[in-house]
Order: structure tokens, then C-alpha cells, then sequence
């Protein structure tokens, strides 16, 4: 897949799930619910103890039934362990020019975190090709809408305490995806399939709204 193809393809959904744990075992299997429940893009957060290892290990299961990325990429080095490791697309909280540059040199998307309109213009200028709006929590969905109102073309994911009732209004107010933690994963299987279920349903809702 080209670059622009993995882009979007990770955020068809309008949801990217964010799986971060205190092992590998957690991580693993925290991100199997979410697969298993429908969801087709996620990543793994560098903070997770081998993190790594689990990139490799799903990206391997998956193939091109789903996007797995990784998270909480800080600096080019690590940029280009996720790589390696098979990452498809790299999220950043913050923005760091190296992490870009390190992605498309390889031909991985990055997504770094903007929260201001500065960062965001400087994160657009340096080729992002998506813009986590990190930390959302605390912001209103109309901050997406006002944003895009001066520059339509920022592709933004807010990201940080986004919950299943308020990721609709995020992606009716303009944002092309939301990234959700805890609060899509928590539970057991059964209690996170139906919440993605519901999920899903209702970014596609708001998506059609906002078209």
C-alpha cells in the first residue's frame, strides 16, 4: 500500500483504537477483543512492555484484514524500531519532526499530536498526514468545527478522553476519526463487542450527517 492507502484505511472507520498495557500478555490480548469485535485499525503503545513484539506478532495475524500501528513514538529512533517491528502507521502525543521524516521515509503515515492551531500548521507543513488533537479531554467537539472553518484541510483525530457517547459529536463536528483507550476496551469480550458494535454504527451515523 502506498502511504495516502494506509491513511485511509486506518481511518475508515472514524475510530482508532489505542491498546496500551502492563504486559504483553494484556496488550495482546486486549487488542484480539478489539479485532475480534470488528474493529480494523489499532495500535500498540510503545509503553507497553514489548511492545514491539507485539506489533510483529499481530501485524503477522492480521495481514491486510486490519492496520496495525504504533503509538507513543517520541523520536526517530524509535520511529524506525515500530518500523522494522512492522508498524503500518506511527501516532505521536507530541510533534517531532524526525518521527515524520523517519515514517515517510519508509512509507508509514504518521499521525503526531497538535494542540494548537501553531502546532498544527507546523505539523501539516512537515507532511502529517493526520493530526491527533491530543489531549482532547477537556475540549469541545465545536473546537474541531471552528479550526476547520480557517483550515478545512486539517485531517484531525482528537484523541484523550473521547467516549463512545461523544465520539459521534467529534466526527459530526468535522473530525475524520477519534482514537479511543480504555473506553472502548474495557470489559470482557462480549461487553466490548457490543460497544464497538454500537460504536461503529454511530460514527457512520454522524459521518453521513457531516458529509
Amino acid at each position: 500500500m502506498y502511504r495516502w492507502e494506509i491513511t485511509r484505511a486506518a481511518l475508515a472507520q472514524g475510530v482508532l483504537a489505542q491498546v496500551r498495557g502492563d504486559s504483553y500478555d494484556q496488550a495482546a490480548s486486549t487488542a484480539g477483543t478489539l479485532l475480534s469485535a470488528g474493529i480494523t485499525s489499532l495500535e500498540i503503545s510503545l509503553t507497553t512492555p514489548f511492545a514491539l513484539e507485539a506489533v510483529t506478532t499481530l501485524a503477522r495475524e492480521v495481514g491486510d484484514e486490519a492496520i496495525i500501528g504504533a503509538g507513543a513514538v517520541l523520536d526517530a529512533a524509535s520511529a524506525r524500531m515500530a518500523i522494522d517491528a512492522g508498524a503500518r502507521f506511527l501516532t505521536s502525543p507530541g510533534l517531532d519532526a524526525g518521527v515524520i521524516r523517519t515514517g515517510h521515509r519508509y512509507g508509514v503515515p504518521v499521525f503526531p499530536g497538535v494542540a494548537t492551531p501553531t502546532e498544527l500548521l507546523r505539523a501539516m507543513e512537515l507532511g502529517a498526514d493526520a493530526l491527533m488533537l491530543f489531549p482532547a479531554a477537556g475540549r469541545h467537539p465545536d473546537w474541531v468545527g471552528a479550526v476547520r472553518a480557517e483550515l478545512p484541510q486539517a485531517p484531525l483525530v482528537p484523541s484523550g478522553g473521547i467516549s463512545v457517547d461523544s465520539a459521534p459529536d467529534w466526527i459530526a463536528a468535522g473530525a475524520v476519526a477519534c482514537g479511543m483507550g480504555a473506553e472502548l476496551s474495557e470489559g470482557d469480550r462480549d461487553a466490548v463487542a457490543k460497544r464497538a458494535g454500537e460504536l461503529l454504527g454511530r460514527l457512520a451515523e454522524a459521518g453521513r450527517r457531516c458529509a
